[in-house]
């Protein structure tokens, strides 16, 4: 019989399993979701629901390249303890190739079939929490030793030798964005508002507070930005001044527990 997307959807908000998981139940039941439920419970798929609420603090980075063309993801766990096992790396090594060789879609299929395997066997909700590609001229992919940060840069000129310094710069510097020009007006204003308290209270003329503020968030936007940052190979480089003509077009900076 045909199974509409609804119910397939409604099966899918109630246990947590994929979608074809929820449709290979949903035939085989006839279209009835409690049958279907019993169906995933007996299949030990539907086990994983139950922890999918459950918080992950925990996880490791990813990353695998090739060439010009890399991926970076984070798969998350509840604890440190899980994401040490051989099962849980393997299974995010896995993920992470399959996402550059054969991309996003069948990486997608991969993991709603695999992960819920994998709480059952490891006993922790676990999830792909973010995920992503980079293809460009130059390419720099950085996962630190302990797998709890990862950086993937992409160059529109230079070399990979360079991209993957970027890379290892950011992975240790910890820039918010790019340029000071993409600094987000949420957090500046945030920023604006304790200056403005602290300027108050030391009793600065009401007439000068707008020029320190003014002063202070350039100042700001610089200090988290990647390409004025001092080059942490080269304190007395900023970034912006190893690139000549290369820019920046991708950077991801994936973080646990940071």
């Amino acid at each position: 019989m045909s199974i509409s997307a609804s119910a397939v959807a409604s099966l899918r908000s109630r246990t947590g399993v994929s979608m074809l998981a929820c449709k290979e139940a949903l035939e085989e039941a006839g279209g009835d979701e409690e049958k279907a439920i019993e169906i995933l419970k007996k299949r030990g798929i539907a086990q994983a629901a139950k922890k999918a609420g459950r918080a992950q603090s925990q996880g490791l980075i990813f990353g695998a390249q090739d060439g010009n063309k890399a991926a970076i993801l984070l798969l998350g766990c509840e604890t440190d303890f899980v994401a040490k096992e051989e099962d849980f790396k393997s299974a995010g090594q896995k993920l992470v190739d399959l996402r550059l060789h054969k991309g996003e879609e069948k990486a997608k299929v991969e993991a709603d079939e695999q992960i819920p395997a994998l709480v059952n066997k490891l006993g922790e909700n676990i999830s792909l929490l973010e995920a992503h590609m980079v293809e460009a001229p130059a390419v720099g992919l950085y996962i630190h030793t302990n797998g709890k940060i990862g950086v993937l840069i992409g160059l529109d000129g230079g070399t990979q030798e360079l991209a993957r310094d970027l890379a290892m710069h950011a992975a240790a510097m910890n820039p918010q964005y790019v340029s000071p020009d993409d600094a987000p007006t949420d957090m500046l204003e945030k920023e604006k508002e304790i200056w403005m308290e602290q300027l108050k209270k030391e009793g600065k003329p009401e007439n000068i507070i707008g020029n320190i503020i003014q002063g202070k968030a350039k100042k700001f936007k610089e200090e988290h930005a990647l390409l004025t940052q001092p080059f942490a190979k080269d304190p007395g480089k900023k970034v912006q001044d190893l690139l000549g003509n290369a820019r920046v077009v991708n950077y991801v900076r994936l973080s646990v527990d940071e």
